[in-house]
């Protein structure tokens, strides 16, 4: 008799934890909430395919592999145009390298920056002011928060170094969006037997083991747990379809406010109509601050990246990503503290907010594959010893 495991949220997570959990040998159904799957991961259709925010896989993280391996993520890389493109929005003025202190700092590759203290406290010690406000800001593309120097030293660093890593870049842009990587991993699911549910509404804890694959929010209600809760981000998001014009910026990090801009159609065109490009947005809330005026305070980071942006626009989109930016370690924390995979009696917790190590999306692949693992292990210890 195989082994039976269910998991509820056919977001990325949800996904990928079903096809391990099928891999390993174990009968699988996956209910998901809405019409289809992807959760988070899914793009808007043609002409305009965009991500839900600015999303890129990274070649030189643990799951790349896992990934490419099984054929799901077609992706291409950074190429001459598009480094030619990268600029930094420093001082109000778009600038082609960072300044010389982020230089300077970047190359310290064998520093380790404490969880004890925020980052503004640690890097101002050790790079000086100017240096460590530059650097958070920059990280506003790892965090979505509007104040990143205040978050843990060793959290916001370790994201630097990703980010600034030598080389060739490791981002990778899916081509066709992340669409293309739920498809995929649908199919794939479908082929190894998961039975997928969609447009069903889990309000009860299924029979165990079960894997909860949703938001925070839904687990706790689920679980019944209300210390189900970490920090997040809030952010601004603003994705544009526009007509296409020679000298815009293809990847924009901003020194300034945290911002980010990054014009996903460089290295795949299949993003936009002929003769247009596909941009995405962001910019962290500060405290209080709506919807009307982070966008006010994003035009002047798109008219440096994308002159006459207004009257070239021909799509347009614009949200608050409140909660769902994955999560964020403040001082004197780090991802062990967040609420764990295994919440016992052989229910596990997947998501990017969860205890699992990695940048935003690795966190979520890293507590799937843990969780289906842990599911399988104990679904199969039971079989054992009721034989």
């Amino acid at each position: 008799m195989m082994m039976q495991i269910t998991v509820v949220g056919g977001g990325l997570g949800g996904l990928v934890a079903a096809v391990c959990a099928a891999e390993s040998g174990a009968r699988v159904t996956l209910f998901e909430a809405h019409a289809s799957p992807g959760g988070r991961a899914r793009s808007t259709p043609a002409p305009y395919i965009a991500n839900d925010g600015p999303h890129v896989f990274y070649s030189d993280g643990p799951h790349w592999r896992w990934l490419s391996e099984r054929g799901l993520v077609p992706a291409a890389g950074v190429g001459l145009a598009e480094a030619r493109g990268l600029r930094f929005r420093r001082d109000g003025a778009l600038r082609r390298l960072p300044s010389a202190g982020v230089l300077a700092a970047s190359a310290r590759r064998g520093v380790r920056a404490p969880a004890a203290l925020s980052f503004t406290e640690w890097a101002t010690g050790r790079f000086g002011a100017r240096t460590a406000r530059q650097i958070a800001s920059m990280m506003g593309v790892a965090t979505f928060d509007a104040d990143p120097g205040r978050l843990s030293a060793a959290f916001v660093w370790e994201r630097f170094l990703r980010v600034t890593r030598p080389g060739y870049p490791a981002a990778r842009y899916v081509r066709g969006g992340w669409q293309t990587v739920v498809d995929r991993l649908t199919a794939l699911a479908r082929q190894l037997g998961v039975e997928i549910h969609t447009g069903v509404r889990v309000g009860e804890l299924p029979p165990p083991p079960v894997i909860v694959a949703t938001s925070l929010a839904a687990a706790r209600g689920l679980l019944g747990d209300p210390t189900l809760a970490t920090a997040s981000g809030r952010t601004v998001l603003l994705d544009l379809g526009l007509r296409r014009r020679r000298g815009d910026a293809f990847l924009v990090f901003d020194q300034d406010q945290a911002g980010f801009l990054e014009r996903y159609s460089s290295p795949d065109p299949s993003l936009a109509p002929a003769g247009e490009s596909l941009a995405q947005a962001q910019l962290p809330l500060r405290p209080g601050e709506s919807k009307a005026q982070g966008l006010t305070r994003l035009a002047p980071l798109l008219e440096l990246a994308l002159p006459g942006w207004q009257e070239r626009t021909t799509w347009r989109r614009a949200s608050v990503a409140d909660g769902r930016s994955g999560a964020l370690d403040l001082p004197g924390h780090t991802w062990r503290d967040r609420p764990a995979v295994d919440r016992g009696d052989r229910v596990y917790l997947v998501g990017d907010q969860v205890a699992a190590p990695g940048l935003l999306s690795e966190v979520t692949l890293a507590s799937a594959r843990r969780a289906a693992a842990l599911a399988v292990g104990v679904a199969a210890q039971r079989r054992t010893m009721q034989r």
